[in-house]
């Protein structure tokens, strides 16, 4: 049993569909919805936790209709919204606090798992001032403590990483993939960043417009280019790469790297990448088949979209 299953489900605001006949099951693991601002990831999210009625279709979890079960659902899921759900005018401390003794601890319990969390999460003393003189990571952080203070089993993330900076950007993707990996949660993770996505989750689902364009594994998604290979010798470059060009391969350097691109001709093996770096007087330091990108699979599912819609 999957512990989400949405069948054929259709989301309206104002009689314009948000969600339009979409179908997942998302079990164990660490799921990415991707999509652009207004692909209706958001409204997924709501929809599950039972904040929105669907027009038509179902959705259960850990076997659970919604929206009918969706109080008992939502004491088991922490949910990490896009926007502010802090108060300003009060402590990390006193609003974790409070958020414990919402799902039914007792004080010294509430206060003793706000402070695990808020360890856990990465905030140091700060914790005792008020939240209107935090920066935009913290009150990320305080938003994923407050998502986490139950202890749940299913994680919902809506862009966890907005307004960060690159550094806090990285400790915050680093943050969720250990949470996934070593905690035993499962992570549902929105994004329209790509390599948001690609840092923490195994499996993918791509919306735009309310549908689903494509899901599976990441591996899956993102296969092997034919005839397509990543390479990058010791030195020598421009030897090498006269060489490939002689042979009849179309390259192309992958920035900022000092790898290429090499598609090469059909009657070509790979052990001509090592012979032509003999020939050049150098030593192949990296060499494997290229594969799609994420951002690629993306844009194919997208233009297959816009395609059967006659667009």
């Amino acid at each position: 049993m999957a512990l989400i299953e949405i069948d054929d489900l259709t989301v309206s605001y104002g009689g314009e569909p948000a969600l339009n006949g979409v179908s997942l099951r998302i079990d164990e693991g660490a799921l990415g919805l991707l999509g652009p601002n207004g692909a209706g990831k958001s409204t997924l999210i709501k929809t599950i936790l039972g904040f929105l009625r669907p027009a038509s279709g179902s959705v259960k979890v850990f076997d659970l209709p919604l929206p009918k079960s969706a109080l008992l659902v939502r004491q088991r899921v922490g949910y990490m919204p896009e926007r502010e759900s802090t108060s300003p005018k009060i402590s990390a401390v006193s609003f974790l606090t409070y958020c414990g003794r919402l799902f039914g601890m007792s004080m010294v319990d509430a206060m003793e798992r706000t402070h695990e969390v808020l360890n856990y999460v990465g905030l140091g003393e700060s914790r005792y001032r008020n939240m209107e003189t935090y920066s935009t990571g913290m009150l990320q952080r305080v938003k994923l403590a407050q998502a986490l203070i139950h202890d749940p089993k299913l994680l919902f993330l809506d862009e966890p990483t907005n307004g960060l900076d690159p550094d806090g950007r990285i400790e915050m993707l680093e943050l969720i993939r250990e949470i996934a990996s070593q905690r035993g949660v499962t992570v549902i993770l929105s994004s329209h960043l790509l390599p948001d996505v690609q840092h923490v989750c195994d499996r993918v689902a791509m919306l735009a417009k309310g549908r689903i364009l494509s899901q599976g594994s990441i591996e899956s998604l993102t296969g092997a280019l034919e005839r397509q290979y990543e390479v990058r010798v010791r030195d020598n470059d421009a030897a090498y790469a006269a060489l490939l060009d002689g042979a009849g391969c179309v390259q192309r350097r992958m920035a900022p790297s000092d790898t290429l691109l090499v598609r090469v001709p059909a009657e070509m093996k790979e052990d001509a990448f090592f012979e032509l770096a003999r020939a050049a007087g150098t030593q192949v330091r990296h060499f494997r088949p290229a594969r799609r990108s994420l951002e690629t699979a993306f844009m194919e599912a997208l233009g297959k979209e816009t395609s059967d819609a006659g667009v």
